[in-house]
């Protein structure tokens, strides 16, 4: 793996103007770009469909960096992949369905913020059931593998409207990445 394409899919709004999502995107970069040749993208700056896709193309990984909002990405975000995932680049007619992604070499690595306590996934009286992290976001696995790209162990910090803990968070998400790319 030499290089990294880093997307941040935050939308701005009122009350969630993108400062976290910002900064950890900005510590990724910071710890992984003396190891590898990064390509980045911030959704709501704007993008060039043909630019993303050849991003894609040229990447080994892909990591996002996303807020979760109602159980999902941000509205702005899925529209990105709505445009830059396309068939004959992407995917092509495979034997059955979900069978012809393109790009089977390739990985991605999902960093997720939260405002969901973490204690609320995996616990039979949480308001997600048994329902873990990879569960409530399944959809976008399933999007990843109908391309043919594999997860990377992904990573996630919760609470982040009460219960920021910042510093914390980024001695984890630097293990994290230490971790997962030999840092």
């Amino acid at each position: 793996m030499k290089h990294i394409l880093l997307i941040n899919g935050h939308q701005w709004y009122p009350h969630s103007k993108g400062e976290l999502n910002q900064t950890i995107f900005e510590w990724m970069q910071d710890c992984l770009k003396p190891n590898f040749e990064l390509t980045t993208t911030i959704v709501d700056q704007g993008y060039e469909v043909e630019a993303e896709r050849k991003k894609f193309l040229d990447a080994d990984v892909v990591i996002y960096q996303t807020p979760i909002f109602w159980f999902s990405l941000p509205g702005s975000f899925k529209l990105y992949f709505d445009q830059v995932l396309n068939r004959g680049t992407f995917f092509d007619k495979g034997e059955g369905y979900g069978q012809g992604g393109l790009l089977t070499n390739k990985y991605y690595m999902l960093s997720t913020t939260w405002s969901a306590p973490f204690e609320e996934f995996a616990n039979r009286n949480g308001f997600f059931g048994e329902r873990d992290i990879e569960d409530v976001l399944a959809p976008f696995h399933y999007m990843h593998d109908f391309i043919g790209m594999k997860p990377l162990k992904g990573i996630s910090i919760h609470s982040v409207f009460k219960e920021l803990q910042l510093d914390d968070y980024k001695k984890k998400l630097q293990t994290h990445l230490t971790e997962l790319f030999h840092l």
